[in-house]
């Protein structure tokens, strides 16, 4: 776990600087998710960096596409492309675009962008391994504002339905969302109990807590012939005070002054 630890903190420290570097990003979510993402790619998904098309590998899908940077930086920390092409996030030429390219990036599975897309498109994916016997898992990353989208639900209701225990679905649940807390505009919440009303097996964890979640993504936590939807209870701007559960750095981007206090309290973490 303590390794974990110390990979999400490097991933925050890279994204960071990469968001104030180019000027834009969408960091508040990103801080949140990172503890999910570094969890995935460090300790549950069977991936291979080396061969990111291996047939039998894992799929992830990052819903919420706007945080792509987070996922540059995890796949770049994980050796799916090198380390210094983070410094090219949103640069003229670029592949590291505001939202993930599968036909560019190694590692991203589908283009995701207009939310709402991911987890219907997981579900084929992980109905796609059931129909062929497969042994692979999907996993999908939505935001909690996202979820307001009605195709989530119908592709709930899919899952459900054709019985898809290979599929995980893991909600941010940091409650903001751009320019609102989700209590303001359309709330969802309790999530839990939505979901287990449509069929699934349901947790709900503390999504900055590695224990917590790597307990919730592990092979055991499965539940057969069920989806499992993984309520990770997160903070938007984790690991940075003054940007902790604050509305605005939805996609604020730190000037100089705040860009060296933020590393400094995440540097501070590291010790």
């Amino acid at each position: 776990m303590q390794d974990l630890k110390a990979i999400a903190n490097r991933i925050r420290r890279r994204d960071l600087q990469a968001v104030f570097e180019a000027g834009a990003g969408h960091i508040g979510g990103e801080m949140s998710a990172i503890d999910i993402l570094t969890a995935l790619y460090f300790h549950v998904l069977d991936v291979d960096p080396t061969a990111p098309k291996k047939p039998d590998r894992d799929r992830f899908v990052l819903s919420k596409g706007h945080t792509a940077n987070a996922l540059y930086v995890t796949l770049a920390e994980a050796g799916f492309i090198p380390k210094e092409e983070v410094a090219t996030f949103l640069k003229p030429y670029s592949r590291l675009n505001g939202h993930p390219n599968c036909t560019k990036v190694p590692g991203v599975e589908t283009n995701t962008g207009p939310l709402g897309h991911g987890l219907p498109v997981a579900v084929g994916m992980a109905k796609a391994a059931q129909m062929s016997g497969a042994s692979w898992r999907t996993f999908v990353l939505t935001g909690d504002g996202e979820m307001q989208e009605g195709s989530n639900w119908e592709a709930a209701m899919a899952a459900a339905h054709f019985k898809l225990d290979n599929l995980t679905l893991i909600i941010d649940h940091n409650r903001l969302q751009q320019g609102a807390r989700l209590a303001d505009t359309n709330n969802l919440a309790p999530i839990a109990p939505r979901f287990a009303a449509f069929g699934w097996a349901v947790d709900e964890i503390d999504g900055n807590d590695m224990d917590a979640i790597v307990a919730a993504l592990a092979p055991e936590a499965r539940f057969a012939g069920r989806p499992k939807c993984v309520v990770a209870h997160t903070n938007k701007g984790q690991g940075i005070s003054f940007m902790r559960d604050r509305v605005e750095w939805h996609h604020k981007v730190p000037n100089r002054e705040q860009y060296e206090q933020a590393m400094k309290e995440l540097e501070a973490a590291a010790r």
